[in-house]
């Protein structure tokens, strides 16, 4: 036997194991929400699965070296499989949690049973202390290569759905050499090929083909015709096209719908633009649609907008795709616009430039990556970043579908220091949502509202500030980057309406 290849054999098996356990939680994150609780939930389960394969090993007491390669191909199915099975199983089941954990035992334990079989392979070619230190070093430096490749390769460039074929591939011709490799300890090394050959070619061609299943299972999600899809190493990126004109989803949560977004947008920039002492420098955190800023743009005042958005995917498709660069005006295009595709929290940390007007429009706090740019931590160094009479305004969700989510964001601000004035406003896509207008002291008017707006005008300004016994405050806690609970809040009170 060669050990030199069996050894790559080993680097080959622990990258896919570990490409299997980011697919399964990536998209149980994706499809199920709170990331956090998928992917701790997801590595338990796969790392208890592993233990029950690893005991479970003791019972090959014959033709281990054919196991180890009927364990491979076993591999190669289930979880070169995995992606499009539950992306299926998602769209036309409701029993999605139950095959999302049988996939995670089913995958762990098959991983688990390698690595035993494999050393009980090599025993006898290597001391005991050379063959556990080799073999462990392989499997080791096969994670790191899967957790470096993942994100920054894998998943932008392939996707899910082809990632997990293309890692079935891989096991499947992990399982195929090894019918060579191991030719002289296999009982019956021709029927093994046939089926390894067999198998690869049919996830070959479910590889060719995994475009088409992605579009497929999207369509499925979505309500109306899908027209652009895309993966960035941040989330995944559509854009459908019905009735409503087109809408944009990151990770399956919809940001706009062209029919109504100008309500949002108009809510969002303009109370603010209207209390600010002046308007001369605009920071837009989020808004990468540049929706945000074509609102800015309406006062001849502004003299520069800085717009941080950490995807430089959403930027580019604001200024490539056609339709929302018409709806935004070009906005991202404009002499007075600086884009920067970096962190929001990094950016100002690391700044000193003040600004007259700070517009944060982050997604939904729907996770603890973006929970914390909504903690305290976050709002007292966007304080700093204020000029004096400056204003800010966030975007906090629905005081009408998270109620409780709303407020926290509000005495969120409130224990950063800020003077605050909550107001909502009726968008049709999302329901009522909320906003929270912020200063240093307390923020007057300053200046009328820009001319030719569709939505406001004074007497709808005045009443946004009123809120209604459904959605009046409700008492909460502080959202500190050291206990998120406002991602808990969030999580609780949007479950009863998905």
């Amino acid at each position: 036997m060669n050990k030199t290849l069996l050894f790559l054999t080993v680097l080959v098996i622990a990258t896919c194991g570990l490409i299997y356990e980011l697919i399964v939680g990536t998209l149980a994150s994706y499809l199920l929400g709170d990331s956090i609780t998928q992917f701790s939930t997801v590595i338990g389960g796969y790392l208890f699965a592993m233990g029950i394969g690893s005991y479970l090993s003791r019972f090959v007491e014959r033709g281990v070296a054919q196991r180890f390669v009927e364990v491979e191909l076993a591999v190669a199915l289930v979880g070169g499989l995995c992606a499009p099975m539950l992306f299926l199983t998602f769209t036309l089941t409701s029993v999605f949690p139950v095959v999302l954990y049988g996939s995670v035992l089913a995958i762990g334990t098959l991983v688990g049973l390698e690595i035993p079989l494999l050393l009980r392979i090599l025993q006898d070619q290597l001391k005991f202390k050379d063959l556990v230190s080799q073999v462990l070093t392989f499997d080791y430096l096969g994670a790191l290569a899967a957790s470096v490749a993942f994100p920054l390769l894998l998943v932008p460039k392939l996707g899910l759905v082809r990632t997990s074929l293309l890692f079935g591939l891989l096991n499947a011709g992990v399982g195929l050499w090894s019918t060579w490799l191991l030719a002289p300890v296999l009982a019956n090394p021709v029927r093994l090929r046939v089926k390894a050959v067999v198998l690869c070619a049919g996830l070959l061609v479910c590889f060719a083909l995994g475009d088409r299943l992605t579009t497929f299972y999207e369509d499925q999600l979505y309500a109306d015709e899908v027209v652009h899809a895309t993966s960035s190493p941040y989330q995944r990126i559509i854009v459908t096209r019905g009735k409503r004109g087109f809408s944009l989803f990151l990770n399956g949560n919809l940001q706009f719908a062209s029919i109504d977004e100008y309500r949002y947008h108009e809510s969002l920039v303009h109370p603010a633009m209207v209390r600010a002492q002046k308007v001369e420098h605009v920071l837009i955190l989020g808004g990468g649609d540049g929706l945000a800023a074509r609102e800015v743009l309406k006062y001849p005042e502004v003299k520069s907008i800085t717009l941080v958005d950490l995807d430089p995917a959403i930027t580019g498709l604001a200024t490539g795709y056609k339709e929302l660069a018409v709806l935004n005006h070009h906005s991202l295009t404009h002499p007075k616009m600086r884009v920067i595709n970096t962190d929001a929290m990094q950016f100002l940390a690391e700044g000193t430039n003040t600004w007259d007007v700070v517009i944060v429009d982050f997604p939904d706090p729907n996770n603890f990556a973006l929970g914390k740019l909504y903690t305290t931590g976050f709002y007292k160094i966007l304080k700093k970043r204020l000029a004096p009479g400056g204003v800010a305004v966030i975007q906090s969700t629905s005081p009408l579908f998270a109620r409780r989510s709303f407020w926290c964001v509000e005495t969120t601000l409130k224990a950063a220091g800020f003077w605050t004035q909550p107001y909502h406003a009726l968008v049709p896509s999302f329901g009522e949502w909320g906003y929270v207008l912020v200063a240093q002291e307390p923020a007057g008017r300053h200046r009328a509202l820009p001319e030719g707006l569709a939505f406001l005008d004074e007497d709808t300004l005045e009443g946004l500030t009123h809120f209604s016994p459904d959605m009046a405050p409700l008492p909460a806690e502080v959202n500190r980057l050291n206990n998120q609970v406002l991602v808990h809040y969030y999580e609780e009170e949007w479950r009863r309406w998905n």
